[in-house]
């Protein structure tokens, strides 16, 4: 018997140790992204320009923002560049998401894998130096298969390190190629069978068949001041060119720096969707999860609600008061409007009609003389006259209760035009 107890202790002591370590496994997995994980989201864009990387890193961490932008890119499908972004300078969506209209094609890319940008967005807030290291890591192998090299639309410049850095510029400043790739091939043989990159080839933008191999360049976009990001690979982040995005941005969201670059910071005004991660929940502190909570966002005064429930509480049981009351005095109203209502309500309603015209009749037969009707007649005169009389009165009183100033002025005013017509009708000139 001891022997089975004590191996029951040991099961329980087991799944005691046991169960701590894979609640904090599950939290851990929640905070941060695997290694495969972030190769399989970065891949698609690790060969961009760091200028146009820089940008959509930025822009990914606010995916409403980005979705807003898809939708107006498509209905405007002739706006790219600079002239693109100032269309859109009224619009309340981040500076970054605002540059990305001057490529059509990379809102089209990011608009057909929303989820894509949730999952990058939030991997950059959360861990923006391993986001970087990783783009760093997929470029080396790209260089190792002959994938990456300078050509007529890019330049890829090296800083011998350890390990070595990869950047990649545009040829000409002024002229921006997006790159298509299959990132399963340009890589190499994928490495995560089970986290397969996007591969997103636009059908339009100047390309005449699907990238089979290496890399393949649309129709260049001309722009100015529209890319004004750059990585900073020495610290793992992005910064801004504050020249050139003062030059793009006229209205509310311009810089004040004095330096000529400024390191950037995410806006938790401009998000409106959940944090994923606990840390940058509490970093940008936006509790969004739960509807209770989103709720205080969109001006709910939860003291008001609560007076207007109470009110129509108290309206109610004051009417079930009132027909209970009525009911103990023989009277049903709910009753008496079913009654006047449909056929039945009909039939009252002729009944009323005939005793009307049976009152008619009779008078008409009646052979009663002139002088009689003419009696008759003066009598129902003078009672509406009374009654008429009565009920200007009562109007009157009530008036002058609820407005004595007017009854005075009035009253003065009587009084001023009967002594006018006293002294010979001269009151009025």
């Amino acid at each position: 018997m001891k022997k089975y107890s004590f191996h029951f202790y040991a099961l329980c002591l087991s799944i005691l140790l046991f169960f701590p370590l894979q609640v904090f496994s599950a939290a851990d997995s929640k905070a941060s992204f695997s290694q495969a994980e972030l190769d399989q989201m970065v891949a698609p864009i690790a060969l961009y320009p760091d200028s146009l990387l820089s940008q959509i890193l930025m822009a990914s961490t606010y995916p409403a923002n980005v979705s807003e932008a898809v939708t107006w890119s498509k209905n405007n499908p002739k706006q790219q560049g600079d002239e693109a972004v100032k269309a859109v300078q009224e619009k309340s969506w981040d500076p970054s998401v605002m540059s990305l209209v001057a490529f059509p094609q990379v809102l089209e890319m990011m608009g057909k894998e929303p989820d894509w940008v949730q999952n990058l967005g939030d991997a950059f807030l959360a861990s923006p130096d391993d986001v970087m290291n990783t783009v760093q890591s997929l470029r080396r192998k790209a260089k190792e298969e002959g994938n990456l090299e300078t050509t007529k639309e890019q330049k890829i410049v090296i800083e011998q390190a350890s390990p070595e850095i990869i950047i990649i510029e545009p040829a000409d400043p002024k002229v921006v190629y997006v790159p298509v790739y299959n990132p399963t091939v340009v890589y190499g043989v994928w490495w995560w069978p089970a986290y397969t990159p996007y591969y997103y080839y636009p059908p339009r933008y100047g390309f005449g068949s699907a990238v089979v191999a290496g890399i393949g360049f649309g129709v260049g976009v001309a722009i100015t001041n529209s890319l004004w990001g750059g990585c900073n690979w020495r610290r793992g982040d992005v910064d801004i060119n504050v020249n050139r995005y003062n030059n793009i941005n006229v209205n509310n969201n311009r810089i004040n720096a004095s330096n000529k670059t400024t390191n950037w910071t995410h806006n938790n005004n401009n998000r409106r969707t959940p944090y994923r991660d606990p840390a940058s929940q509490k970093k940008y502190n936006k509790q969004l999860g739960d509807a209770d909570k989103r709720k205080d966002y969109r001006g709910r005064d939860n003291r008001r609600d609560t007076q207007n429930a109470l009110g129509n509480t108290t309206r109610d049981a004051e009417r079930q008061r009132a027909q209970a009351s009525l009911k103990k005095h023989g009277a049903d109203p709910v009753a008496a409007r079913k009654n006047l209502s449909g056929a039945g309500g009909d039939q009252v309603r002729n009944q009323v009609n005939k005793v009307d015209q049976n009152r008619g009749g009779l008078n008409k037969s009646s052979g009663l003389s002139n002088n009689t009707s003419r009696r008759d007649n003066s009598r129902t005169t003078n009672l509406s006259n009374n009654r008429s009389t009565s009920s200007s009165n009562r109007s009157n009183s009530l008036s002058g209760i609820r407005n004595q100033g007017k009854s005075s002025q009035n009253y003065n005013r009587g009084s001023r035009s009967r002594g006018s017509a006293s002294r010979g009708g001269r009151g009025r000139r």
